[in-house]
């Protein structure tokens, strides 16, 4: 590394350590203006260098719990885990946990300046750990809210994230291939090594998350693959397949592109009214604090979002070169906007939640939380009211109490799902816990 390069490096980590940057971030809008159909999308801010305020992982103290709110309660369902990112309900109510962090980079990864300083981000984030690559089934048989038995359900994985069983058949997205297993009601391990189907985008693997959904017929698996860099930035032959929803045949592993511009989509659910499939997706970062905003969207197929050449429909990222004014022109509006920079992650629908009437109806998400934002926005888990299956109304608090009073990460909210009994599980991937969220008795 040159002595430029080297002094560069550590003015950014010294920036990040203090919680500066070398300009401002930009104005702050009113959270009502950052949420919903319509945000407001100030004028882009410029920098000389990426807006670093990082949240530095601490975890829970002993006792210490997520903050519910009113009419609902909190409780562990299971402690001591190594970063749970994913979450899946099988039919006999026990819970798969993937427990997974990002693959190490084919080649050992870039070593500019950029690469450099994501990697020290990651560390201090909490994320810099090797990957577990691995499965845990977690059972409570009793009913109590807590999950008395684990067991090691999957292992020798490649950072596992998405599952999804169709009949007897378990798949699971690694971050490199889509692998499949058979699976018998109420074992606690695969019994055989997973096969693969198809491969999936990896590499470089700027975004390594890979998640899954089955189509409601079993006939269709889709897998939400992020893109290789920010905007772009390393080539647009490095996203084919990318910032994208493929659609795969499971019957023959043939892979197509079902939507596209969508920068990183992750959770996904289907819209129990209207039957289309929905995601959350991470928008791009260094426009300034409230550009542009992260959204969850109906997605159908042959749309495309954006990405890189616009955002939030067709308003022009003017970083991008070479211009693709037809691509902006196609461009889709999402439906809804989660704030900008809160790496809202987990989304799930409320079907069979039992939470209470005010929460029956919507879509609960889970905000992984910024590190280019100040303040910070995410860390929690919040609910969208839905009305005949569209989003009506804003986004409520459900969990919150991740970042602490000096500013740490206690825990990171990633996956949500509702449980067989209609509770709420967060997986908490700084926290190495899974919560679970119910009704106040």
């Amino acid at each position: 590394m040159t002595r430029l390069c080297a002094a560069a490096v550590a003015f950014v980590l010294g920036l990040a350590a203090a919680g500066l940057s070398a300009c401002s971030g930009g104005p702050l809008a009113p959270e009502a203006e950052r949420f919903g159909p319509s945000p407001a999308l100030p004028a882009p801010s410029s920098r000389l260098l990426p807006l670093v305020r990082i949240a530095p992982a601490r975890g829970w103290a002993e006792g210490q719990v997520p903050t519910p709110a009113a009419g609902l309660q909190v409780q562990a369902f299971a402690l001591g885990l190594e970063h749970p990112r994913w979450l899946y309900v099988l039919p006999n109510g026990d819970v798969l946990v993937a427990e997974s962090n990002a693959p190490a980079r084919e080649g050992g990864g870039g070593g500019g300046l950029r690469d450099r300083v994501a990697r020290w981000i990651m560390a201090r984030a909490g994320a810099g750990t090797p990957s577990p690559d691995r499965i845990t089934l977690l059972r409570d048989a009793d009913g109590d809210g807590v999950a008395e038995q684990r067991h090691l359900f999957a292992d020798d994985l490649t950072s596992p994230f998405g599952i999804a069983l169709v009949g007897e058949r378990l798949y699971i997205a690694n971050a490199d291939a889509l692998v499949v297993a058979p699976y018998a009601p109420g074992q606690t391990r695969l019994a055989a090594r997973p096969e693969k189907v198809a491969d999936l985008p990896a590499g470089r693997n700027h975004h390594w998350t890979k998640s899954l959904v089955a189509s409601q017929d079993g006939t269709r698996l889709y897998v939400g693959v992020g893109s290789n860099s920010n905007i772009a930035e390393f080539g647009l032959e490095e996203e084919v397949n990318r910032a994208a929803i493929l659609e795969i045949d499971p019957a023959t592993g043939a892979v197509a592109v079902y939507a596209s511009g969508l920068r990183n989509p992750v959770g996904m659910d289907w819209n129990p009214v209207t039957g289309e499939l929905w995601t959350a997706v991470n928008e791009r970062d260094e426009l300034g604090n409230d550009l542009p905003p992260d959204y969850m969207t109906s997605v159908r197929r042959g749309e495309f979002f954006g990405w890189p050449w616009s955002y939030w429909g067709r308003t022009v990222d003017t970083r991008v070169r070479p211009e693709n004014p037809a691509a902006v022109a196609r461009s889709r509006t999402p439906d809804y906007a989660l704030g900008a920079h809160t790496a809202s992650l987990g989304l799930v629908f409320t079907r069979g939640a039992r939470l209470g009437p005010d929460l029956a109806d919507g879509v609960f998400v889970g905000q992984h939380g910024s590190w280019n934002r100040s303040p910070p926005s995410g860390y929690k888990v919040i609910f969208v009211p839905f009305a005949d299956g569209r989003p009506a109304g804003p986004p409520r608090d459900v969990l919150t109490g991740f970042l602490g009073p000096d500013g740490e990460a206690r825990g990171r909210p990633v996956g949500v799902i509702v449980d067989s009994r209609g509770g709420l599980l967060v997986a908490d991937d700084v926290g190495d816990a899974v919560w679970r969220v119910s009704a106040a008795r």
